[in-house]
């Protein structure tokens, strides 16, 4: 697999920015419209537990796994920019990732953050 299957995040210029850090330089919050968040749950399927208990067995990194949680971590922050959006926010401060097995079914992950609207200085 390629680096791009592993990774994340946002292209270059978003319509709505979305940054870890409680602020954004050169810019001026001008409305907080409060919390938005993205979530998924996402169940494996019996293969991959098969194959991951085998891999555990002689170690290394669990592949399939690690696409699947790569691919829900982004589908959980696609959801949260559309909610972001849909409130009139251009950018998410204080952006994090919550992961959480659900009932040994799945995964949970929930990208939250706080809306803003901001301009720069």
């Amino acid at each position: 697999m390629s680096i791009e299957e592993y990774g994340g995040g946002q292209g270059p210029r978003p319509e709505v920015l979305v940054v870890t850090t409680n602020d954004l330089p050169g810019h001026r919050v001008q409305e907080v419209l409060g919390e938005v968040f993205g979530l998924t749950v996402r169940s494996r399927h019996l293969g991959s537990q098969i194959g991951a208990g085998l891999k555990s067995m002689v170690g290394g990194e669990l592949r399939g796994l690690t696409k699947t949680l790569v691919e829900t971590r982004n589908e959980a922050m696609g959801r949260l920019v559309e909610q972001a959006r849909a409130r009139g926010a251009n950018a998410v401060l204080a952006f994090r990732f919550d992961v959480t097995a659900a009932a040994d079914v799945g995964t949970e992950v929930c990208a939250y953050g706080t809306a803003v609207v901001v301009a720069r200085e």
